[in-house]
């Protein structure tokens, strides 16, 4: 029987994969409800976008910028199938014998919209993240994962939730001013920092995992 350790580099990294693209269909599957973290209240889906940003990290560091940039393609491409698919299953004409209708489309009719913001903020911040962290890469001659692993992933996430929070909020009602959105940003940006900062150790463990 098999363990992590003993799959080839070929299967550790399709393993990745799999996480990254079940993260990305993870937050925008819950992502509509807000919790309360004592602390804070924030989107669940802040759980599961930090994962990407870390697994890209974490191929770019062992496999090179053009196979992240894969992963980022790959993500899109999974994105737009689930707003396609999503998008059909709203307009299509509901049978007699169907349950909770109105709710179906409050929920999923609102997921389309999420669903069009998340892919335009994590095409954007995904690439971003790929050329920054390559950038300090070079900067740095390899050296210091821990920095470029943090520099990258801050300011892509920044890019990924003023992008995200406009697209999806903006104008929905009075209330969503750019001044009210922002508001939004400053905290979510601030917690994935917090998340940004914890997850280096999980990187230095995935490059080892995936080394070898």
């Amino acid at each position: 029987m098999y363990t992590l350790g003993k799959f080839s580099p070929e299967k550790k990294t399709n393993i990745l994969l799999a996480l990254f693209i079940g993260a990305l269909v993870a937050a925008n599957l819950i992502g509509l409800k807000i919790a309360d973290f004592t602390i804070f209240e924030a989107s669940v889906g802040i759980l599961a976008f930090p994962v990407t940003f870390l697994i890209t990290d974490i191929i770019e560091e062992v496999h090179g910028k053009k196979k992240a940039q894969e992963f980022v393609f790959l993500g899109a491409i999974t994105l737009v199938f689930i707003l396609i698919l999503t998008a059909l299953a709203v307009v299509l004409p509901y049978a007699e014998r169907s349950l909770f209708k109105e709710e179906y489309d409050e929920i999923f009719g609102t997921t389309i919209r999420i669903i069009i913001a998340s892919i335009t903020a994590f095409i954007l911040s995904q690439s971003h993240d790929v050329w920054a962290f390559n950038f300090w890469k070079q900067r740095t001659k390899g050296k210091y994962l821990w920095l470029r692993n943090n520099l990258s992933t801050m300011i892509s996430s920044f890019f990924d939730t003023t992008i995200f929070m406009f697209i999806a909020f903006y104008g929905i009602s009075n209330k969503f001013t750019v001044s009210y959105v922002f508001s939004l940003i400053i905290p979510y940006w601030l917690v994935k920092i917090l998340f940004a900062l914890g997850d280096t150790p999980l990187c230095y463990l995935g490059v080892k995992w995936l080394k070898k």
